[in-house]
Protein backbone atom coordinates (compact mmCIF):
# COMPACT_ATOMS: atom_id res chain seq x y z
CA UNK A 1 0.00 0.00 0.00
CA UNK A 2 1.07 3.25 -1.06
CA UNK A 3 1.53 6.30 1.14
CA UNK A 4 0.08 9.53 -0.29
CA UNK A 5 2.13 12.70 -0.37
CA UNK A 6 -0.06 14.08 2.49
CA UNK A 7 1.18 11.28 5.09
CA UNK A 8 4.47 11.59 3.64
CA UNK A 9 5.17 15.51 4.25
CA UNK A 10 3.48 15.03 7.71
CA UNK A 11 6.45 12.17 8.18
CA UNK A 12 9.09 14.46 6.98
CA UNK A 13 7.71 17.64 9.07
CA UNK A 14 7.80 15.16 12.00
CA UNK A 15 11.27 14.11 11.65
CA UNK A 16 12.52 17.23 11.47
CA UNK A 17 10.73 18.27 14.66
CA UNK A 18 9.00 21.04 12.67
CA UNK A 19 5.29 21.81 13.80
CA UNK A 20 2.50 22.88 11.90
CA UNK A 21 2.44 26.36 13.85
CA UNK A 22 6.19 26.67 11.53
CA UNK A 23 5.06 25.65 8.79
CA UNK A 24 2.12 27.72 7.92
CA UNK A 25 4.41 30.60 9.26
CA UNK A 26 6.50 29.65 6.18
CA UNK A 27 3.66 29.33 4.14
CA UNK A 28 1.77 32.00 5.29
CA UNK A 29 -1.30 30.20 5.81
CA UNK A 30 -2.90 29.50 9.03
CA UNK A 31 -2.20 26.64 11.45
CA UNK A 32 -5.55 25.04 10.55
CA UNK A 33 -5.47 25.85 7.08
CA UNK A 34 -1.59 23.75 7.43
CA UNK A 35 -3.31 21.34 8.78
CA UNK A 36 -5.69 21.15 6.26
CA UNK A 37 -2.88 20.15 3.84
CA UNK A 38 -2.13 17.50 5.83
CA UNK A 39 -5.06 15.89 6.68
CA UNK A 40 -6.16 15.79 2.79
CA UNK A 41 -8.64 17.75 2.92
CA UNK A 42 -7.21 20.87 0.77
CA UNK A 43 -6.54 19.84 -2.74
CA UNK A 44 -2.45 19.98 -2.83
CA UNK A 45 -0.96 22.25 -6.27
CA UNK A 46 2.37 21.30 -7.53
CA UNK A 47 3.68 25.10 -6.81
CA UNK A 48 2.73 24.55 -3.25
CA UNK A 49 4.16 20.92 -2.93
CA UNK A 50 7.43 22.57 -4.59
CA UNK A 51 7.16 25.52 -1.07
CA UNK A 52 6.70 22.70 1.06
CA UNK A 53 9.64 20.95 0.06
CA UNK A 54 11.39 23.99 0.55
CA UNK A 55 10.60 25.01 3.76
CA UNK A 56 11.11 21.23 5.06
CA UNK A 57 14.95 21.53 3.17
CA UNK A 58 14.25 18.89 0.46
CA UNK A 59 13.45 18.29 -2.83
CA UNK A 60 10.06 17.16 -4.00
CA UNK A 61 11.48 14.08 -5.82
CA UNK A 62 12.46 13.36 -2.13
CA UNK A 63 8.66 14.02 -0.43
CA UNK A 64 7.47 11.57 -3.66
CA UNK A 65 9.75 9.10 -2.82
CA UNK A 66 9.86 8.90 1.14
CA UNK A 67 9.32 5.69 2.44
CA UNK A 68 8.57 6.17 6.53
CA UNK A 69 9.43 2.16 6.84
CA UNK A 70 12.38 2.03 4.80
CA UNK A 71 14.06 5.44 6.51
CA UNK A 72 13.07 3.60 10.38
CA UNK A 73 14.32 0.37 9.25
CA UNK A 74 18.10 2.13 7.83
CA UNK A 75 18.04 4.05 11.26
CA UNK A 76 17.54 0.78 13.56
CA UNK A 77 20.17 -0.15 12.44
CA UNK A 78 21.95 0.44 15.79
CA UNK A 79 23.49 -1.76 17.97
CA UNK A 80 23.97 -1.56 21.66
CA UNK A 81 27.20 -3.27 23.17
CA UNK A 82 27.65 -4.76 26.87
CA UNK A 83 29.09 -1.47 28.33
CA UNK A 84 25.91 0.51 27.25
CA UNK A 85 27.37 2.88 24.73
CA UNK A 86 25.91 2.64 21.21
CA UNK A 87 27.92 2.59 17.95
CA UNK A 88 26.02 4.04 14.95
CA UNK A 89 26.31 2.29 11.41
CA UNK A 90 28.19 4.26 9.35
CA UNK A 91 25.57 4.46 6.99
CA UNK A 92 23.48 6.36 8.55
CA UNK A 93 25.77 8.63 10.29
CA UNK A 94 25.49 11.55 7.69
CA UNK A 95 21.82 11.18 7.52
CA UNK A 96 21.56 11.60 11.62
CA UNK A 97 23.98 14.45 11.05
CA UNK A 98 21.84 16.25 8.93
CA UNK A 99 18.68 15.71 11.05
CA UNK A 100 20.62 17.28 13.97
CA UNK A 101 22.10 19.91 12.11
CA UNK A 102 18.14 20.70 10.78
CA UNK A 103 16.99 20.56 14.82
CA UNK A 104 20.14 22.96 15.88
CA UNK A 105 19.07 25.44 12.63
CA UNK A 106 15.30 25.47 13.88
CA UNK A 107 16.23 25.34 17.32
CA UNK A 108 17.97 28.60 16.53
CA UNK A 109 15.22 29.95 14.35
CA UNK A 110 12.76 29.65 17.21
CA UNK A 111 15.12 31.54 19.52
CA UNK A 112 15.11 34.22 17.47
CA UNK A 113 11.79 34.63 16.85
CA UNK A 114 11.60 34.05 20.38
CA UNK A 115 13.86 37.14 20.95
CA UNK A 116 12.83 39.34 18.66
CA UNK A 117 8.82 38.63 20.15
CA UNK A 118 10.06 39.86 23.30
CA UNK A 119 11.53 42.74 21.65
CA UNK A 120 8.25 43.54 20.53
CA UNK A 121 6.93 43.34 23.86
CA UNK A 122 9.33 45.46 25.47
CA UNK A 123 8.84 48.22 22.90
CA UNK A 124 4.93 48.09 23.14
CA UNK A 125 4.75 47.63 26.92
CA UNK A 126 7.85 49.01 27.97
CA UNK A 127 10.22 47.07 30.81
CA UNK A 128 8.43 44.69 33.69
Amino acid sequence: MTTSIKNKIKSIRELKNYTQEYMADQLGVTQAGYSKIEKGKTILSYVKLVEIARILEVSVEDVISFDSQRYFNNVNKVRGNNNGSIQINSDNSAALKGLYEDKIKLLEKLLLKTEEELCRYKDRFGQI
